[in-house]
């Protein structure tokens, strides 16, 4: 037998089983009615469109795994080439400025007001 708790005389009472699996107060998570279209180019629902499924790009998987799999003694993050190192070397900037700039502040905060 399934308990639900009565909201009326505050004690457990016998309910069906979908009664009791489902929280009191909260609304079902089914929208009435279907979300607008957000995309830029209609797509089709995979009943729609029978067998056949339209991609919107390239598939470019097995081109990075051959470029990231490569033995060539470069590090991952740095094998795609130029706008990888600028992406390195700015993040790596920022962090030992920011350190600095920390310490900075430290040593500002720790001298003793005149």
């Amino acid at each position: 037998m399934y308990y639900k708790f009565s909201g009326i005389t505050q004690k457990l009472t016998g309910s069906p089983p979908t009664a009791a699996y489902s929280p009191q107060g909260l609304k079902p998570g089914v929208p009435a009615e279907a979300p607008t279209m957000i995309f830029a180019t209609p797509t089709k629902v995979v009943s729609e469109a029978g067998s056949t499924v339209e991609y919107l790009g390239a598939n470019k998987v097995h081109e990075y795994q051959r470029l990231f799999q490569s033995q060539e003694g470069v590090p991952v993050h740095l094998k795609r080439g130029l706008p990888d190192r600028l992406l390195y070397r700015t993040t790596m900037a920022l962090t030992v400025g920011g350190a600095l700039y920390c310490l900075v502040a430290l040593y500002m905060a720790a001298q003793p007001k005149k």
